[in-house]
């Protein structure tokens, strides 16, 4: 029984739980093999059963988190209304959302693109691309129906992704917002940031 509680302990989602502790608390440099496997709980040479090294448990930890927030996000918009306004409210809800709820795998995010290798940063740098371009489409469409009013609108949509990027590393759980509430803010934050016309109150919800 010892010998099983292992194995289902010691799988590939656990050696990529403690990865992210570790990553997160160490960073990606500061941590090492040891570390990931005292953390799930097998040892260092059982690591290597699912990955060939730390590189790659980066990489698969960062295009896992981004091609999840991209599903999360192209699911908002597919279910929000057709107007820009609508589309960009439900993008940031479900960005500044997943910063509260995954805020160690978004810092790792945030942090490591620089340790990462060619491979790695052209798949990770891709799947950037298109998340943004999620925002990019929304806001300049906004632009040209005159719903916004911004005439940097590729500024301002990279100033709305960053503003969501930082969420993860001060948002805590228990504090004076809710992570719905603290979503309603950032939306209108986000329409203020594209010169919107129809930007919702949400001073009242905290």
């Amino acid at each position: 029984m010892a010998e099983r509680r292992v194995q289902v302990r010691g799988g590939k989602d656990a050696v990529l739980q403690a990865a992210v502790a570790n990553f997160a608390r160490l960073g990606y440099h500061g941590t090492t093999m040891r570390d990931i496997a005292r953390d799930a709980e097998i040892t260092v040479a059982s690591i290597y059963h699912h990955f060939p090294s730390k590189q790659r448990m980066l990489q698969d930890i960062m295009a896992r988190t981004l091609s999840d927030l991209i599903a999360l996000t192209r699911g908002a918009l597919l279910r929000a209304g057709s107007s820009p306004t609508e589309q960009l409210t439900a993008l940031m809800r479900a960005w500044a959302l997943f910063h509260t709820s995954s805020r160690a795998e978004a810092l790792i995010g945030a942090s490591e693109i620089r340790s990462l290798d060619e491979t790695g940063r052209r798949l990770v740098v891709a799947l950037r691309d298109e998340q943004e371009a999620m925002f990019r489409d929304v806001v300049e469409r906004g632009v040209a129906e005159g719903e916004f009013t911004t005439p940097y609108p590729r500024e301002a949509v990279r100033a709305i992704i960053s503003m969501g990027y930082s969420i993860a590393s001060w948002y805590h759980p228990g504090g004076e917002l809710s992570p719905e509430q603290l979503a309603d803010r950032y939306a209108a934050l986000a329409l203020g940031t594209v010169g919107g016309l129809d930007i919702p109150d949400s001073r009242g919800q905290g």
